[in-house]
Parts: structure tokens; C-alpha cells; sequence
């Protein structure tokens, strides 16, 4: 069967995209290894409607409303390659089958590439975390810390404060010019320098971080600016063009969504250097959009 449209991926980006096209009556097939990036959150929070309802709940919902529509197809797989065909684009599954599509949305998603700490991938999602905006409310005013690990970790440290009494971890890292510990000292944040050995808690709840001089330092949520890759290389495969983020590589893309290869849009995570689930709905729904009109005109 030849599709109007081939989504790769169906977290919150490609799910919002596959529902605009069903709803537009256009065939769209929806490939899906149901890994989602926020699978290790119990709650996601700030999601309008939503607020802390569990993420693989929210996406089951989605899913069997987007399967509602008759002209919704999904696949549980991977897409390993896709390519252009005379009439779109053809994809191929890890299985060895192939789909054929008139249009193609990559929305993949990315991983985070935690630090080696011992510890800490325990408590990711839970109380070591990204984004204070989507977990800091819910760890006002208790023992936070920020974990030195890019040029990004500076601003998360000045903006952490405002939930609660901030650490700074440097982990061994560089000393900070005159003009940061200023503004760091401004906002009452502490400075650590020492390298970080492991995590302590119980379960994923964080409670102290061992220092490699043997000292404990209390902490309840820890946060980090992790370093991003791309769940796969299929938008390299087509000839996408990459921009480099904060965090990593994004596929660069218009205002809809479009990448720099025709027919192929990107949504999600990977195709912004900001991240939460209302920005990937409403990528997955511009792109969708912005593809009926090219199926039309």
C-alpha cells in the first residue's frame, strides 16, 4: 500500500502530525518503537490539561485516538533506511519489509548521553533531572544541585535558584571567571569544585552526591544539561541538512516544519534545541499541515 504520508516515530511530535493528517482523510502510516525520550518520568508536568498525568498513559490515549481514524495505520518497529522513490520515498523496516510513502516525518526523537556517575541513571526522571520548568515545582524549596557538564550548565545554575537553595557542582571542572561567581553569589548559589564520585539514594530518590575527597553533600533533585544524539540517522540517509545546538545535533528546518530535502519534514526534539511535549505537539501539527497543502497544491 502506498501511504500519503510515512510518520518515523510516535511519541507527542509524530502522533500530533499522524491525527492532522488522518483528520485531513489522507492515508498515514505511523512507525513506532515505543521508546519514548520521557519514559523514565512518572509525571510530566506544565502540559496544558495534562498536568502530572504519566507520559506513557498520555501517549497510550493519543495512540488509540489517532488508530480511531481508518486512514491510520501504525507499525511496532524500527525504520533502519529511507530513500527516494519515484513516488515519494520508500522506507525500510529492520525486519526487511518496506513502505512506500508520498510524503515522509521524521520524528524520531533523541537520547540523553547521561555521565558515567555511578548513581545517577537510577534517579534519571525522577530526581535527577532536565527541565526545572517540567520537575521544579514539585521540589520547591528543598536541597538542589546543578551538575557542571557544558556551557550550559552556568545558566541552568543561575536559573535553578528560584525552586529552591542551589549547589553548583563544577565536578573538577574549569574555575569560573570573576564576573560568574559575581552573578552566581547574586543569587545565592554555592559553589562546589570538587569532582563528583557518585549518587546516593534510595531507590530513585536522590539523597546526598559522595565528592572525591570523600565529603557527602545533601541534595533532593539534581539537575544537568545533557548532551543529545538522534535516535537514528535516516534524515543524514536523505541528505538533511544538520544544524549544531546547545545540546547536540538538530535537523534544521523552516517555520513548517519542512527540512532542506523536499518532502521530508522533521518534528519534536530533534528539529528544535528546546524541548517539552507542547513544543512537539505543535511542530508534529504545523508540519502536518503544511503537508496536506503540498499533497493538494
Amino acid at each position: 500500500m502506498h501511504h500519503d504520508a510515512i510518520i518515523i516515530g510516535g511519541s507527542f511530535a509524530g502522533l500530533s502530525a499522524a491525527m492532522y493528517i488522518a483528520r485531513a482523510r489522507r492515508t498515514v502510516c505511523i512507525i513506532d518503537t515505543r521508546s519514548p525520550r520521557n519514559r523514565f518520568a512518572a509525571r510530566s508536568h506544565g502540559v496544558f490539561g495534562q498536568d502530572g498525568s504519566t507520559p506513557v498513559a498520555m501517549l497510550a490515549t493519543a495512540r488509540s485516538q489517532v488508530a480511531a481514524y481508518p486512514t491510520a495505520t501504525f507499525i511496532e518497529g524500527e525504520a533502519v533506511s529511507a530513500a527516494k522513490a519515484p513516488d515519494g520515498f520508500t522506507v525500510k523496516l529492520a525486519t526487511g519489509d518496506a513502505l512506500e510513502g508520498t510524503k515522509l516525518v521524521l520524528a524520531f526523537g533523541i537520547t540523553d548521553e547521561l555521565p558515567a556517575i555511578p548513581g545517577l541513571a537510577e534517579c534519571w526522571g525522577h530526581s535527577v533531572l532536565y527541565c526545572p520548568y517540567c520537575h521544579g515545582y514539585e521540589f520547591s524549596g528543598q536541597r538542589l544541585g546543578v551538575l557542571n557538564m557544558s556551557p550550559m550548565s552556568l545558566q541552568q545554575a543561575m536559573v535553578i535558584p528560584d525552586w529552591g537553595p542551589t549547589t553548583f557542582y563544577l565536578n573538577g571542572g574549569d574555575e569560573l571567571d570573576n564576573a560568574s561567581l559575581a552573578e552566581l553569589q547574586k543569587r545565592g548559589v554555592a559553589i562546589e569544585p570538587a569532582p563528583v564520585r557518585s549518587l546516593h539514594g534510595d531507590g530513585t530518590r536522590l539523597s546526598s552526591i559522595e565528592l572525591a575527597d570523600g565529603r557527602m553533600s545533601a541534595v533532593d533533585a539534581l539537575y544537568l544539561s545533557t548532551r543529545t544524539r538522534l535516535n537514528s540517522d535516516i534524515a543524514q540517509q536523505l541528505g538533511c541538512e544538520m544544524e549544531e545546538g546547545p545540546f547536540g545535533s538538530v535537523i534544521k528546518t523552516d517555520a513548517a516544519k519542512r527540512t532542506t530535502i523536499s518532502g521530508v519534514y522533521a518534528a519534536g526534539d530533534i528539529a528544535r534545541p528546546s524541548h517539552n511535549i507542547t513544543w512537539a505537539c505543535a511542530d508534529g501539527v504545523t508540519a502536518a499541515i503544511d503537508l496536506h497543502h503540498a499533497l493538494v497544491f
